[in-house]
C-alpha cells in the first residue's frame, strides 16, 4: 500500500493504531482514567481528520471509499465512540472494567463502522461488518460479574456467527452472478434483460437474512431485547446506534448501484419493512423494562429506515442518512440517561422510574425529549427524519407503506409517553438514583443539542447530505 493510500485512510489509521497503542499501554500502565481520556482524544482526532482533511484518493485498493460520504460517516461513528467512552468513565470505573481492552475495543468497533459505511466492494462490506461485530461480541459480555451480560454475549455470538455464514454465501453467489466484487459493477451485472439472474436472487436472499440479523429486522430480531437488557448501558448505546446505522449507510451505496432488478426485491423489502414496524411496535407495548422497550423501539426504527431505502432516489437516500443521524443522537442520549442513573445496578424496570421526575427533573426532562424525538414529535430531529422518510415513500408510489409507518408512529406514542407519565405524573416521589457525573451530563447536553438543533434548523445538515449521497 502506497503512502498516498495510507494518508487517505488517516482517520481509520488513527482509530486502529490508536486502539492498538491503548491496548499495549493498558498492559503496562493500567490507569483507567488516563486510558479512557486518551481513547476519547483519539476518537475526536479521527473525526477532525475526516472532517478537515480531503484525501488525495477517492478510493483505496478498490475496497474502501474515502469520499465525502465515507468521511461524513467516519465523523459520525468516531464521535459516537467518543461519547460512548465518556459515558464509560464512571460506569467502567465502578464495575472495574479493564480500560486498555475496553477502550481499544470501542475504537476498533468505530473503525469497522467507518470502513463499512465507506465500503465500495463486497469484500469491504464483509471486512467492515465483521471487524466491528467481533469487537461487540466481547463488549456485550465485558462485565464479568453480570450473568445477564454473559448470556447476552453468547446469544449475540451464536446468531452473529449464523449471520456471518449467510453473508459469506450471499457474497459468493453475487460474485458468481456478476463476476466482480466491486460494488458498482457487481450491482450493475446482477440483472439480465431487466431481471435478476438466478444466482443473484439467491445471493440477495442470503444477504437479506444476514442483514436482517445484524439490524434486527423481523423475523430476525429475537436476540435484540435480551442483548440490550444484558449488555452494559454504554455498550448498548453503541450497539443500538452505530452498529445498525453503519449497515444502512453501506446499503445506501449498494442500492444506488442497482440500475435494474430492484423491482424483484421490492416485495420482499416491503414485507420486511411492514412486519418490522408492526411487530416491533406491538412488542414494545407490552414491555415493563426500559431497555427492552428501547430494544423493540430500535426494531421499529430499522423498519422506518428500510422504508426510505426502498423508496430510493435522492429523496429516499437523503432521508435515510438524516434519519440515521437523528436516531443516533436520540438513541445514544436515551441510554446515556440510563447510564447516568446507574450505580451498582442499572435502573431498567419501569417501577424504578416512577416519580423520579420530582427528584431528578433535568435528566428526566432530557429523557422525555429523547423519547419525544424517537416518537417523531416536533420540534425534534425525529419529526424531521420521519417526515423525510414518509415523504420519500409517497414520492416513490409506496403510499401504503407510508401509511403503515404513520400508524406505527401513532401507536408508538403510547409506549414512549408512558415512561414520561411514570416519571412526572406519579403521585409518589420516586427513589433517589445516582446523580451522574460531569462527563455523563456533557453527553446528555450534546445529544439534546443535536436533537433540538436538527429539529428546529435542519437545513444545513440536509444540504450537506444532499451533496454527499452516492
Amino acid at each position: 500500500m502506497s503512502g498516498t493510500e495510507l494518508a487517505s485512510l488517516l482517520p481509520i489509521l488513527i482509530l486502529a493504531l490508536g486502539a492498538t497503542l491503548i491496548l499495549m499501554l493498558g498492559a503496562w500502565f493500567p490507569a483507567r482514567r488516563p486510558l479512557m481520556i486518551g481513547g476519547i482524544a483519539l476518537a475526536v482526532a479521527a473525526a477532525l481528520a475526516a472532517a478537515l482533511i480531503t484525501p488525495a484518493l477517492s478510493e483505496v485498493g478498490g475496497i474502501f471509499g474515502t469520499g465525502p460520504y465515507a468521511r461524513f460517516f467516519t465523523v459520525v461513528w468516531s464521535l459516537t465512540a467518543a461519547l460512548t467512552l465518556m459515558l464509560s468513565l464512571r460506569y467502567g470505573e465502578h464495575r472495574g472494567f479493564s480500560a486498555g481492552e475496553y477502550v481499544s475495543l470501542v475504537l476498533f468497533a468505530s473503525a469497522g463502522m467507518a470502513l463499512l459505511s465507506g465500503a465500495t466492494s463486497l469484500v469491504g462490506l464483509f471486512l467492515g461488518l465483521e471487524s466491528f461485530t467481533l469487537a461487540l461480541y466481547i463488549l456485550i459480555a465485558f462485565d464479568k460479574k453480570s450473568p445477564e451480560g454473559t448470556e447476552a454475549g453468547l446469544k449475540y455470538l451464536v446468531l452473529g456467527a449464523v449471520a456471518t455464514g449467510f453473508l459469506a454465501f450471499g457474497i459468493a453467489l453475487i460474485y458468481v452472478a456478476s463476476g466482480t466484487f466491486h460494488l458498482p459493477e457487481a450491482m450493475a451485472g446482477l440483472a439480465a434483460g431487466g431481471e435478476l439472474r438466478t444466482f443473484a436472487l439467491l445471493g440477495w436472499g442470503m444477504l437479506v437474512v444476514a442483514i436482517g440479523f445484524k439490524v434486527s429486522l423481523v423475523p430476525f430480531h429475537l436476540w435484540t431485547p435480551d442483548v440490550y437488557q444484558g449488555a452494559p448501558a454504554p455498550v448498548t448505546a453503541l450497539l443500538s446506534t452505530g452498529s445498525k446505522g453503519a449497515v444502512f449507510a453501506a446499503l445506501v451505496g449498494v442500492f444506488a448501484g442497482m440500475d435494474s432488478g430492484q423491482e424483484q426485491l421490492a416485495p420482499l423489502i416491503w414485507a420486511l419493512a411492514v412486519g418490522t414496524m408492526l411487530v416491533g411496535t406491538f412488542c414494545a407495548l407490552r414491555q415493563e423494562n426500559l431497555k427492552r422497550m428501547l430494544a423493540y423501539s430500535s426494531v421499529v426504527h430499522m423498519g422506518y429506515v428500510l422504508v426510505g431505502l426502498l423508496a430510493g432516489g435522492e429523496a429516499g437516500s437523503g432521508a435515510v442518512v438524516f434519519y440515521l443521524v437523528a436516531y443516533t443522537a436520540a438513541g445514544l442520549g436515551s441510554f446515556a440517561v440510563i447510564t447516568s442513573f446507574a450505580d451498582s445496578n442499572e435502573p431498567q424496570d419501569y417501577a424504578a422510574y416512577r416519580g423520579i421526575g420530582y427528584r431528578h427533573p433535568l435528566r428526566c426532562g432530557v429523557l422525555a425529549a429523547f423519547l419525544i424525538s424517537l416518537a417523531g414529535i416536533p420540534p425534534t430531529a425525529g419529526f424531521i427524519g420521519k417526515f423525510g422518510i414518509f415523504h420519500a415513500a409517497i414520492k416513490a408510489d409506496y403510499l401504503s407503506l407510508a401509511l403503515f409507518g404513520v400508524a406505527a408512529s401513532v401507536i408508538s406514542l403510547y409506549y414512549y409517553l408512558r415512561v414520561v407519565i411514570l416519571m412526572f405524573m406519579s403521585e409518589e416521589e420516586g427513589a433517589a438514583l445516582h446523580r451522574g457525573s460531569f462527563s455523563e451530563h456533557s453527553v446528555l447536553a450534546m445529544c439534546l443539542g443535536a436533537v433540538l438543533l436538527f429539529g428546529i434548523y435542519p437545513g444545513p445538515l440536509l444540504e450537506l447530505i444532499a451533496g454527499i449521497i452516492p
